[in-house]
């Protein structure tokens, strides 16, 4: 890791404080109410590929993804969060397996209201920070006012990969595709893209109408920033979907994880909804011109 002597973070650690007060005022103007869940947790949402730390009998969690949703289901309707997350294995330029995560559900709307909140967003964070525009992050300049690129999958994948995920999914292949050919093509803009429309394979927790899956993800400068859904709500999809994880982990040699049935007794009173998880660090990252994850955050864990 590239060694970062912490008197020479003072500038990065004051862009984080703006940009932390920027996001907490950003969503206090768009009337959502800031709340905190536990980062303990009895079970986690089983994914593929995301290992949670164990914390005695409980888990921290990779998200405070169920915890939000089972406010939704209580009937608060605009909620966000900026918290701590974990997860194994992960570190890198752009990763820390402890990380700070923002995340935010509107109920009784769509994915497309979550994707105009992103613009607003990066657009008031533009503002806020006082930043030119474009301003330079590593050896190229990014916009925070121009209009997105908003490209399907399926678009991408016949125009750049050459096959097609919905008649022919494969996991393996598809993460692959995104890293070797998807993302290099989303960082040649200088816009935030918009990458939408997931096969179900590739869509845990999203709603999909016939073969399409209403999920999202943000690219910015090169990085995945953020991932949003129209979240599913049909509790026996769901408990299917988690069951099939949870059968891939089995199979991967992962430790098995409990089915977090607390969550989806609530689905029942879960309404139409959508949310979204954006990485604050990797935001910071850009805005402050960071040359790694490293230089963003107080301590890495090698520094501990």
């Amino acid at each position: 890791m590239t060694q970062t002597p912490k008197a020479n973070k003072a500038y990065y650690l004051e862009r984080r404080r703006d940009v932390l007060r920027a996001i907490r005022e950003f969503f206090d103007r768009e009337g959502f109410l800031e709340v905190e869940t536990p980062i303990r947790v009895p079970a986690v949402a089983p994914e593929h590929h995301i290992d949670p730390f164990r914390s005695e009998e409980w888990f921290l969690i990779t998200s405070p993804e169920i915890q939000m949703k089972m406010l939704l289901a209580e009937g608060y309707e605009r909620i966000y969060q900026i918290t701590k997350v974990f997860r194994k294995g992960e570190r890198g330029k752009r990763h820390l397996p402890e990380f700070t995560m923002l995340e935010w559900y509107r109920s009784g709307c769509s994915y497309e209201a979550i994707m105009d909140d992103c613009r607003k967003l990066i657009r008031f964070l533009g503002e806020w920070l006082s930043l030119p525009d474009p301003f330079p992050y590593g050896d190229r300049w990014l916009s925070y006012s121009r209009e997105w690129q908003v490209f399907t999958l399926e678009e991408l994948f016949n125009h750049k990969v050459g096959w097609n995920p919905f008649t022919h999914p494969n996991s393996e292949n598809f993460s692959l595709a995104i890293v070797e050919q998807i993302e290099p093509y989303l960082s040649t803009f200088s816009t935030p893209c918009i990458l939408k429309d997931y096969p179900p394979s590739e869509a845990a927790l999203a709603d999909c109408s016939g073969s399409i899956c209403e999920r999202f993800e943000v690219y910015w400068g090169g990085i995945e920033l953020a991932n949003g859904n129209t979240e599913l709500t049909e509790r026996d999809i769901l408990e299917t979907r988690f069951q099939n994880a949870l059968a891939f982990r089995k199979k991967a040699g992962f430790y098995p994880l409990p089915m977090p049935y607390s969550f989806l007794e609530l689905m029942d009173a879960m309404p139409p909804s959508a949310g979204i998880a954006l990485g604050i660090d990797r935001l910071v990252m850009i805005l402050s011109n960071a040359p790694s994850i490293d230089w963003v955050v107080a301590f890495t864990p090698e520094e501990l």
